[in-house]
């Protein structure tokens, strides 16, 4: 069996299969455009994200994520939801307890809340054009009005509340997110033309917060060009952090 479907809540999940399993667990949480449905996902669908399932497969990695209620942006359901799968994972898999997990984009802001719930549990962290400021991406993206409608009306589904109300609660919020651990943390920035500079200037300013708090941080900029790079990148990085059981 190469992979298997599942639901917990009324989310889908799914758990990809290694041929020779190496006793390791990785948990994506995807971006924006992430679905996992009763019989795929776009990890499945999308060329290049099936290219680097496979690779981690090929490690020997036991890959498992979840629909996490579509676009939620970070809420604490899709927290809690994370959560439950890797209690789920734990109970019915053989693997360490102690995963590695690789967010992106928009799975970001989900992925450092749930270190703080996870702790101990997690072994590295890896995070792919990461949004780690939901305010300070608000104030970005509000030139682009028709966007911003629509990704008001995203947040305000994610957080249960009126457009307006949960509009007031981010842009308030200007604080940037604590780590919460020591968990080794790999950002990879993939360079493009159309990309939210504002989220790369926070980057480097958490960066550096984060190193001078003590925490083992590592950045990497691709050019698209080099893309193919990226799976080498992280299995490189999380090979590093597996010598501790």
């Amino acid at each position: 069996m190469e992979h298997r479907n599942f639901q917990l809540d009324t989310e889908w999940n799914i758990i990809h299969y290694p041929e020779r399993p190496k006793g390791f667990g990785i948990l994506i949480i995807g971006d924006d455009r992430n679905f996992v449905d009763e019989k795929s996902s776009f990890w499945m669908q999308n060329e290049r994200k099936m290219a680097l399932l496979r690779t981690l497969k090929q490690e020997g990695y036991t890959v498992f994520y979840s629909n996490l209620y579509g676009k939620n942006w970070g809420s604490q359901k899709a927290v809690n939801l994370a959560k439950r799968l890797y209690n789920h994972i734990m109970r019915t898999e053989i693997i360490n307890d102690r995963i590695h997990i690789i967010a992106e984009g928009m799975g970001a802001l989900t992925a450092i809340k749930l270190i703080k719930e996870l702790k101990q549990h997690i072994r590295s962290v890896t995070l792919l054009n990461p949004i780690l400021s939901l305010s300070h991406y608000l104030e970005y993206e509000k030139e682009r009005k028709f966007f911003y409608k629509k990704l008001m009306k995203e947040l305000a589904r994610a957080y249960e509340t009126e457009p307006k109300e949960v509009e007031k609660i981010i842009l308030s919020n200007k604080n940037l997110p604590e780590l919460h651990s020591g968990h080794p943390l790999k950002i990879i920035y993939i360079l493009t033309r159309n990309q939210n500079y504002s989220q790369r200037n926070i980057l480097d300013d958490l960066s550096t917060k984060w190193e001078k708090e003590g925490y083992s941080v590592s950045k990497t900029y691709l050019i698209p060009e080099k893309q193919q790079q990226l799976a080498n990148q992280i299995v490189r990085f999380m090979n590093e952090h597996e010598k501790i059981l």
